[in-house]
């Protein structure tokens, strides 16, 4: 932290990191995710078991993507209009309640709704989450905030997606829907205690210093990004035309790319192999994820985020390559160690990389555009690997995403060189 910025932080009291705001958002954001986690690998072997196989359980997880995907760009309109406790409170609810109607009735129809549903809850979820997590940060610790904000994220899949798949074996599918509902509920009164409204921690530091949109403590000095033109259109189509974005969120979409074929038919690909050895390898992928993820923010904010794009897109690929051989252990928990470095890695530095090239006012801008990314990457993974897999087998269907993950080592060079050449 600049010195500018260390006499603001001391002014304003926005030195440290874990404040009301920030903890209830984290709060919030475990009970939400801890319920979309929980059936993230349920859900495709709800569907697979009752007759729909591969396409089937990809079409899950699709569904749930496209409603994220087409409900995410209305977040930031919803936020002004009803403020950060309605939204986010409707968000969780659409998490968790729709699960439980699928205790009381079965059909693939009704299971897709469901999805549908959740879809919807997680976009106001992540959209509304990423944005205020950004906004809450105190000057120079925004990538750290981010990454603080990822491990609330990646903590629930740490026991969600594991314990899902574990439960659904031993109490049935019914209790775990059940269980969901629950979850999200006991969520809700976190979410009383968020900003009402737009954050104004950081605005306030950022009169105080003379920084307008903070860019100085946390850009160090650098000037407003060239990819930034005047006569850009507001909306998420302002962010999605600033070309310096345009790498990040296809390198994030290639990675949530493997991600949404990993969480969905690591089981069942697994379904012959040692007992309990996906419920292993998907533990060992969500513990290693988030602690990437914070540890990248933490490299970020005192050494740059770009230097870490390249590894951590080598390590999704090797990861997701391990898989060919899945009837070997060994090989498969070291896949699972690789692919959650790596792509806990990849989320915090595309995030902190696209909030540096906007000015403040493009934050929610840049949440959606970024969670369009993920989840987009996510949804078109389940599906595009259930068709595969008819033809090639899980192996083959392995092999061919890692090499399109191998593919966008060519945009992760050309990000940083560009990063390189803006800074010097």
């Amino acid at each position: 932290m600049n010195a500018r910025a260390a006499r603001t932080a001391a002014a304003t009291g926005t030195s440290r990191l874990l404040t009301r705001p920030m903890l209830l958002l984290l709060v919030a954001s475990v009970g939400g995710m801890g319920s979309f986690y929980l059936l993230l690998s349920v859900l495709p072997l709800y569907a697979a078991t009752a007759g729909g196989g591969g396409v089937g359980a990809g079409l899950t997880t699709g569904a749930m993507m496209l409603a994220t995907v087409l409900a995410e760009p209305a977040v930031p309109w919803f936020l002004a209009r009803f403020g950060h406790r309605a939204v986010v409170g409707a968000g969780l609810l659409l998490l968790g309640l729709p699960s439980a109607v699928l205790s009381l009735w079965s059909s693939f129809p009704l299971t897709l709704g469901v999805c549908l549903a959740r879809g919807v809850g997680l976009g106001i979820v992540v959209v509304a989450g990423t944005a205020l997590a950004a906004e809450l940060a105190p000057p120079g610790r925004r990538s750290e905030n981010l990454g603080l904000y990822g491990v609330s994220l990646g903590v629930p899949s740490v026991l969600g997606l594991p314990a899902g798949v574990w439960l659904s074996d031993r109490l049935g599918f019914e209790q775990v829907f059940l269980l969901t509902a629950a979850l999200t509920l006991l969520a809700l009164p976190a979410v009383a205690g968020l900003p009402a409204r737009r954050a104004t921690r950081a605005t306030q530091a950022e009169r105080l210093s003379g920084d307008p949109g903070g860019r100085k403590g946390e850009l160090g000095g650098r000037r407003e990004d060239p990819g930034v033109r005047k006569g850009t259109p507001d909306g998420p189509l302002g962010a999605a035309v600033n070309r310096s974005l345009v790498r990040p969120t296809l390198i994030l979409g290639a990675a949530t790319f493997a991600s949404g074929v990993l969480v969905t038919f690591l089981p069942l690909a697994l379904l012959g192999g040692p007992s309990h050895l996906a419920v292993v390898a998907l533990l060992v992928q969500a513990s290693v994820a988030p602690l990437a993820r914070w540890g990248a923010g933490w490299w970020g904010d005192r050494h740059g985020s770009s230097s870490l794009l390249l590894p951590a897109v080598l390590a999704v690929a090797l990861g997701t390559a391990g898989l060919v051989r899945p009837e070997s252990p060994v090989m498969v928990i070291v896949s699972m160690v690789l692919f959650g470095a790596g792509f806990g890695a990849v989320q915090n530095v595309t995030l902190a990389t696209m909030f540096e090239r906007v000015p403040r006012s493009g934050f929610g801008r840049v949440s959606v555009v970024w969670n369009l990314a993920f989840d987009a990457g996510m949804g078109l993974g389940a599906v595009g690997f259930g068709l595969l897999i008819d033809r090639t087998g899980y192996p083959w269907g392995f092999a061919v995403t890692a090499v399109l993950l191998l593919a966008v080592l060519g945009p992760a060079w050309h990000d940083r060189r560009y990063v390189r050449a803006e800074t010097a």
